[in-house]
């Protein structure tokens, strides 16, 4: 099985320090201007997709969509998580980068990059 390099980079940041997780605390986060980075679970609930696409659209932080609340939890050794974000400007350089050459594209400030 081979391990995706998104969800082995989100626990590097995790054990670094550099993860706010859970939706309380990303939405902190982005709003004291700390993250550089918002993944939000596939499986998150429509108004949650919402609320952090424009929070994160006002706020100017780059939001994407990936995997499943159980991968994002595994990563960062929790149960489940719907949202998260990455508080260190590298590490979300990294992250984010390996997300757009995983599906050519993405979610970014709200808009699909992709068309």
């Amino acid at each position: 099985m081979k391990r995706d390099s998104v969800l082995s980079l989100i626990g590097i940041a995790k054990k670094a320090g550099k993860i706010a997780a859970g939706e309380f605390q990303t939405e902190h986060a982005v709003k004291a201007g700390k993250a550089s980075l918002v993944i939000v679970s596939q499986e998150a609930s429509e108004n949650t997709k919402k609320k952090f696409r424009n929070m994160c659209a006002f706020y100017e932080v780059p939001v994407f969509f990936y995997g499943t609340k159980v991968e994002l939890g595994a990563a960062i050794g929790c149960e489940f998580r719907a949202s998260l974000a990455v508080v260190d400007e590298g590490l979300s350089k990294s992250i984010e980068k390996q997300i757009v050459s995983k599906r050519d594209g993405g979610y970014e400030y709200g808009e699909n990059k992709s068309s």
